[in-house]
């Protein structure tokens, strides 16, 4: 018999409740945002340089004149040999318009990055929609990782760098490879992996998943809808390439040097259709490209440690961070 809808702790299905709720009253007719009834739900983390389990942070500033920055996560306890660790540069979700890099709930999930995998990892903050349209989210990530090139972290082998994000991060992570990929102003980085976490794509045909799950927590049509209206160019349509990768004016990436790619989709995401045909695109385009499914993840399931899928994706990224490392350490032409 095929599951109908997902079974979630009570604890979980109060805080989606809750998210789901503040974010449809926040969301304005006129396309602007009522931010101070998001900070009641959006709790902070403040940077701590004393040792949590094994990790400390800091907050590193970019350009402070449009409030760049990205916090620095650094596991302390270093690998025997002085073996540098990777970097992760990693992009949060919340649809382009919320949250941040020092949100609670991302804070918990790049320390588990650090302390698990470990690696050094930067949380960008990147500017939000719609006070910041595109591709204003993309040039912030490209510009961090500018930053990194010319100011490596201690212990950090950024020839071993892997680019992390969900939903809208995920997007924004893909956005940022590509440039990366195209640059040839880097001096040490080099991206050599990414991990698209339920990606959000949109388009403007419905895809069978949208219609079927359209009540599914936290992603509703209505919701991204107004979602992608305020992050897209004035006048663009969902099937413009930042939101349609892979549709009729998507990107050409069969000439771009892409790095192996992890994608994840969870069941009872509506999104799940389109982020296939971003996998399918990939693998057309010559890309190296492996899909993990769990049937009964909703989207964002990784940032609630009470799910049984968020400890099987740590393990994941782990896995796929340690399988580059070997590959390039085998043949290091490929560095």
């Amino acid at each position: 018999m095929t599951q109908s809808s997902p079974v979630l702790p009570w604890k979980t299905k109060i805080a989606l409740k809750a998210l789901s709720a503040v974010t449809d009253f926040s969301l304005r007719d006129d396309g602007t945002i009522n931010r101070r009834l998001l900070s009641f739900l959006d709790f902070r983390a403040p940077p701590n340089s004393t040792p949590v389990k094994g990790v400390k942070t800091s907050d590193v500033t970019v350009d402070p004149s449009r409030n760049l920055w990205f916090r620095l996560f650094e596991p302390t306890e270093v690998p025997h040999g002085g073996e540098k660790l990777p970097v992760i540069v990693f992009f949060h979700g919340g649809g382009f318009a919320f949250l941040s890099a020092y949100s609670k709930a991302y804070d918990a999930v790049c320390r588990r990055f650090a302390r698990n995998i470990p690696a050094i990892v930067a949380s960008v903050n990147y500017r939000l929609s719609p006070e910041h349209r595109y591709p204003a989210q993309y040039d912030d990530g490209f510009d961090v990782l500018k930053y990194l090139d010319s100011h490596p972290p201690a212990n950090s082998d950024l020839s071993m760098c892997f680019l992390v994000g969900d939903s809208a991060g995920a997007n924004v992570a893909h956005h940022v490879t590509v440039r990366a990929c195209e640059t040839t102003t880097f001096r040490v980085v080099k991206v050599v992996g990414l991990v698209p976490i339920q990606p959000f794509w949109g388009g403007e045909e419905r895809t069978e998943s949208e219609r079927r799950l359209e009540g599914s927590p936290l992603v509703s049509m209505r919701r991204t809808d107004w979602l992608w209206k305020v992050f897209l160019p004035e006048g663009a349509d969902r099937d413009h390439e930042a939101a349609n990768v892979s549709g009729p004016r998507g990107r050409e990436l069969s000439g771009v040097e892409f790095p192996a790619t992890m994608v994840f989709i969870g069941g009872f995401d509506p999104l799940q259709d389109r982020q296939r045909m971003y996998c399918e695109w990939l693998k057309r385009s010559g890309k190296e490209v492996k899909v993990l499914e769990y049937g009964s993840a909703i989207h964002a399931f990784y940032v609630f440690p009470e799910l049984p899928e968020a400890s099987l994706l740590f393990a994941e990224v782990k896995n796929f961070v340690e399988k580059q490392k070997k590959r390039h350490r085998q043949n290091p032409s490929m560095m």
